[in-house]
């Protein structure tokens, strides 16, 4: 829902969203392509300014859609780091090689700016306009179906998820300790039958269609969508020559 919001919300909503796009293209090629750690932290800083700065999303809002996945980096760049070593010994032994020192702070880096470059993306472009990008990139219909689906089936999670426990708390599910671990048990109950079932009904009316008709959207008309996009291959190019320059000299 956050992510949603301000992808109706933020300043560039009147952006081309091929041009969004391209820029965050040219933010994974950059954090791909970038030679150094510093250099990768330098284009996630530079592309979380960009949408901060430029589209107007609220830092708040930009650490709330970003801190499960920065736990998950965090995670697994400590796995990359640490190593155990046994050598004998009957408790492992704490190392920290440094050559997977490098390979951690290299990896994290470069998966860092890349998430900067799709937050960048999703929190300024709604669904209806990445789909008609992707329909003009020629992508099959069929993964934009299921796209759809996706994104719908998380919304009508939400819906019940809120609604369920919005219920147990009128009549005092969640007054003691026990009484909260069978509400949420029974909440978890309800959700993945409720989730079957309206699973079910999106799989019928795909089903009607028999594969024939596809989805459609009516995208919103961008009278300056060749500035928009001219605009972003010029920061495209300066966002790559400055994370791929020193690498090229």
């Amino acid at each position: 829902m956050l992510i949603e919001r301000w992808a109706y919300a933020n300043r560039w909503r009147g952006v081309s969203p091929a041009a969004k796009g391209l820029w965050a293209l040219a933010g994974l090629a950059a954090a791909q392509g970038a030679a150094t750690p510093g250099r990768a932290l330098g284009c996630a800083a530079a592309l979380v300014a960009v949408c901060l700065l430029g589209a107007g999303v609220p830092w708040r809002a930009y650490l709330r859609a970003a801190w499960a996945p920065l736990g998950f980096l965090a995670l697994s760049a400590a796995s990359m780091a640490v190593s155990l070593g046994w050598g004998g010994h009957a408790l492992p032994t704490v190392q920290l090689p440094p050559e997977a020192l490098a390979l951690a702070a290299r990896t994290s880096a470069r998966a860092l700016a890349s998430l900067a470059a799709l937050l960048g993306l999703v929190l300024t472009t709604p669904l209806p306009d990445l789909m008609a990008l992707l329909r003009r990139l020629r992508v099959p219909d069929l993964l934009l179906e299921l796209m759809v689906l996706c994104h719908r089936l998380l919304f009508v999670a939400l819906a019940l998820f809120h609604e369920a426990s919005r219920a147990q708390r009128a009549r005092l599910g969640y007054a003691s300790r026990a009484q909260a671990v069978r509400s949420i048990a029974l909440l978890l109950g309800h959700q993945a039958v409720q989730l079957w079932q309206r699973a079910r009904v999106l799989q019928a009316s795909a089903d009607a269609r028999c594969g024939g008709a596809e989805l459609r959207f009516l995208p919103p008309v961008y009278p300056h969508a060749r500035r928009d996009v001219g605009l972003a291959a010029l920061a495209s190019l300066g966002l790559l020559a400055c994370t791929w320059g020193m690498a090229w000299a």
